[in-house]
């Protein structure tokens, strides 16, 4: 079998065991693009599932955590922020060679442009507020009320982040680049100073890593769900707001030099402020650190990508 197939009668027995109305036959197809998680459609007689796998092969410390990814899709399902229902998740190794969970198939749109070249200006306008009024209510969710007061540390989220890049990045560096080196040194020099602001992060909130309904700008559900940890949501709209600073001929297009008025889509100061009226917020200071770091973050996860290439786990 190629390294991301599976028995799929196997598969389809252990479920019908494990997962309420679940019943054969079944087939799986893998879903194209994606780096990290391998991802499957299951498609069986009693309906349609999505699974998500740890990819197989040596993988770095901490990575593919699709076990945090069930727990915080368990947690989050019925808060109102909007997430697949999760079915199950097995960590027997043995059933497809490694750990993975299934949730529901939710039927809608993935929009992987932030240019939105297929909507008008009215549409693009509303799917922006939509995901700002997502990212939110996921930053208001309170972590006591849904059990999640231990899913990760609190305090010196943006020290213990920088830290863990670093490492990272360290783990899977394939050549020196020295842009790379400058942000390691300049970002524990330039940390914030006190502000310890505790939520739930995604910890990859962007456009393509939603579900938007066919005929309306409404999230159905957000995915990707790896990076999710307790930490400062300001990490999670500047995550974002990187779309306004990257290029449109980049490997996930950005919005560099596109004029968002004319399009409808509201500039990364408008953004922001948006999400500080919905969080009750006057303003964010030091957002340029936010920015470099969440640029830092991305590099090191390319790097990661880049490296997983090279010795043939990568998802895509």
């Amino acid at each position: 079998m190629a390294q991301f197939d599976f028995d799929t009668d196997k598969l389809a027995g252990y479920l019908q065991q494990h997962i309420k109305g679940f019943e054969g036959p079944m087939v799986a197809e893998k879903f194209d693009g994606g780096q990290s998680n391998p991802t499957f459609a299951l498609r069986a007689k009693s309906g349609n599932y999505v699974l998500r796998r740890k990819p197989p092969g040596e993988l770095l410390k901490g990575a593919h955590a699709v076990d945090r990814e069930f727990r915080v899709l368990s947690a989050l399902y019925g808060t109102g922020v909007p997430v697949a229902r999760p079915w199950h998740l097995c960590e027997d190794d043995s059933i497809i060679g490694s750990m993975f969970y299934v949730m529901e198939l939710v039927d809608g749109r993935i929009l992987w442009d932030p240019a939105l070249p297929d909507s008008d200006p009215q549409e693009r306008s509303a799917i922006y507020a939509e995901m700002n009024r997502v990212l939110a209510a996921l930053h208001s969710v309170d972590i006591d009320d849904v059990g999640l007061q231990d899913f990760g540390k609190h305090g010196d989220y943006f020290a213990r982040q920088i830290n863990t890049w670093t490492k990272q990045y360290r783990a899977s560096e394939t050549d020196h680049i020295t842009s790379v080196e400058h942000l390691i040194d300049w970002l524990p020099a330039n940390l914030p100073p006190g502000d310890e602001r505790v939520s739930i992060v995604h910890g990859d909130y962007r456009l393509d890593n939603m579900i938007f309904a066919h005929d309306r700008p409404e999230v159905l559900a957000v995915l990707d769900w790896e990076l999710s940890t307790l930490g400062h949501p300001y990490s999670d709209l500047a995550y974002q707001c990187m779309q306004y600073h990257m290029p449109r001929d980049a490997g996930l297009p950005g919005l560099a030099g596109v004029n968002c008025s004319e399009l409808g889509i509201p500039d990364e100061q408008a953004y922001v402020t948006m999400y500080c009226e919905r969080m009750g917020i006057s303003q964010i200071p030091n957002w340029n650190f936010y920015l470099v770091f969440s640029l830092f973050r991305l590099a090191a996860i390319c790097q990661g990508i880049e490296k997983r290439r090279r010795i043939g786990t990568a998802s895509s």
